[in-house]
């Protein structure tokens, strides 16, 4: 338990400025605050330390060396796999958005099951249109195209 407040200890080291400073459980919480802050910044030197080393060269326990490098080709191959996976969901979020948004009323926002092609609520048209000359999105009732002019067939 290196910091008794669960994360909270540089909170309560700056609280602790407005409690009386001769409490024991202030002068605890200020200890341990203390002893974990020093704890983590040994262990800050002690990676500096050996990332250092093993830059230089200095390494003498091949072993570590090796756990190490073990430990780097796994950490890439974890970082590939995250991507992977965030790019597979992002894909898949935009199909979904895409898919509501054809099934999304653009006149009276109603939601319509899939497959209907005007709007069960208001008769509108459904789904994204495209301009015939230029391939633009175009609103459902569009009669000419705002990027091109050309005329839409209805």
């Amino acid at each position: 338990m290196s910091d008794l407040f669960g994360g909270l200890g540089g909170l309560m080291k700056g609280i602790s400025g407005f409690m009386p400073q001769d409490d024991p459980d202030v002068r605890l919480m200020l200890a341990q605050s203390e002893v974990s802050d020093l704890r983590k910044r040994e262990t800050e030197l002690y990676a500096q330390i050996g990332k250092q080393a093993l830059a230089e060269g200095h390494v003498r326990f091949p072993e570590v060396e090796n756990s190490l490098r073990l430990v780097q080709q796994n950490l890439s191959a974890a970082q590939s796999k995250l991507q992977s996976a965030q790019a597979d969901k992002a894909e898949k979020d935009h199909t979904r958005r895409a898919e509501e948004e054809a099934r999304l009323c653009p006149d009276c926002n109603n939601m319509n099951p899939e497959g209907v092609k005007f709007c069960q609520e208001c008769g509108t048209k459904l789904g994204a249109q495209k301009c015939t000359g230029c391939g633009a999105s175009l609103f459902p009732g569009t009669r000419f195209c705002g990027e091109c002019g050309q005329g839409q067939e209805e």
